[in-house]
């Protein structure tokens, strides 16, 4: 089975729709427009139920099957974008400058709406489809403020399904890595209080900059030296500030980053490891030095027996050839993980035509992908969910 006919011919509305979303974004727990659009797109679909403002700006729609069973699938999309300013030269680039989809989260909401479009209009399945789209994925917690406000509670689900697009050049390749398949995340935030002086008289300072620059360097050494080898942990220092003028030696300097794990016993010595080092390092240099570290998302459980049947359904819409349940984790992160940790599901990745990375500047997902993934998650349901043949 290709791509499921009715999706296909819904292809050129998907792609307006698409365009539209891409043309405006919308940060996390700020995208009223895109909420409002998908509610609207929804009610025209005829979905039985729409219930909004979950999260913020999230979205749950509910389509009944034509069987009476009790059963129930969920299906998410996440809808917001980046602080990003858009350099794709498409000519449906954002209109707001410093904000860009530069992740594909408006064509993962088109392809979610695609799969509601078409779920509601023919009904090919015994139980309930509940249809997820969230708010704030980008480090956010707009999974967690749902599950927070009775997402689970409202809409209880047996099973929870899906996807992100991956710009490889490598069109309607689908794959997916079962159990740990997406890394957990902590965000750090390290404030050095020294002591300023005029920077022609650094002796009477306590360099805040210099010690920032040096617990860099320290920081590398918890991956390098206290981590084991065959553990994998990621730690960067992604921002740096310090400083506001040319001749004064900084009183203050901040750090920022995140920590990236697969075992909680890594994040852990990691964690440990930094307040030890900020520990020293304060003492050494008789400044303050304060630490802050936070979960952010966790680790992406993909369930073993239901990951087999995603790439079924996958295979339907794709083709075998171009299905892979082998491939190696990711060391990114995906709060989807957050509702994965309430209801057993799986996660899957599908390639299209886009080449540059995703969070880069010059990011384009092709559309061409919009009717290929809207199939998959539409037929997910319909296999777990088979209608009975009449006695």
């Amino acid at each position: 089975m290709p791509t499921l006919s009715p999706i296909a011919d819904r292809a050129e509305a998907l792609t307006a729709f698409f365009r539209d979303l891409h043309a405006h974004p919308e940060l996390g727990f700020q995208e009223t427009r895109t909420a409002a659009r998908v509610a609207e797109a929804l009610r025209a679909a005829g979905v039985d139920e729409i219930h909004e403002e979950i999260g913020g700006t999230g979205i749950v729609a509910v389509i009944r099957g034509k069987g009476q069973g009790n059963r129930r699938i969920g299906l998410r999309a996440d809808m917001d974008a980046l602080p990003i300013l858009e350099a794709s030269g498409v000519d449906y680039a954002s209109q707001t400058p410093g904000t860009m989809h530069a992740c594909g989260h408006d064509g993962h909401t088109t392809m979610l709406l695609g799969a509601a479009e078409y779920l509601a209009a023919t009904r090919e399945f015994d139980g309930t489809a509940v249809l997820i789209f969230q708010p704030a994925e980008e480090g956010l917690g707009g999974a967690r403020r749902m599950i927070d406000e009775g997402l689970f509670e409202r809409f209880p689900v047996d099973e929870a399904y899906g996807l992100h697009n991956t710009p490889d050049g490598q069109v309607n390749r689908v794959g997916l890595t079962k159990g740990a398949a997406m890394a957990g995340a902590a965000f750090f935030d390290i404030a050095i209080t020294g002591r300023g002086s005029h920077a022609a008289q650094p002796q009477h300072a306590r360099d805040a900059l210099v010690i920032a620059a040096t617990l860099v360097g320290q920081l590398q050494t918890i991956v390098a030296r206290n981590v084991p080898p065959l553990d994998t942990c990621v730690l960067s220092v992604t921002q740096s500030h310090a400083g506001s003028a040319y001749n004064v030696v900084p009183e203050t300097a901040t750090l920022a980053g995140t920590i990236r794990y697969f075992r909680p016993e890594v994040l852990e010595l990691a964690e440990t490891r930094m307040r030890t080092l900020c520990e020293g390092l304060a003492l050494a240099y008789g400044v303050t030095i304060e630490v802050d570290i936070r979960n952010a998302f966790d680790v992406l459980m993909n369930d073993p027996g239901l990951s087999d049947a995603y790439l079924d359904a996958a295979r339907d819409v794709v083709g075998a050839d171009l299905v892979h349940d082998g491939d190696p984790p990711m060391t990114g992160s995906e709060d989807f993980a957050d509702m994965l940790q309430v209801v057993p599901g799986a996660y899957l990745r599908l390639g299209h035509a886009g080449t540059v990375p995703l969070h880069n500047p010059g990011f384009v997902l092709d559309p061409d992908c919009l009717p290929v993934g809207a199939s998959i998650l539409a037929r997910i349901v319909e296999r777990r969910l088979p209608l009975r043949e009449a006695a």
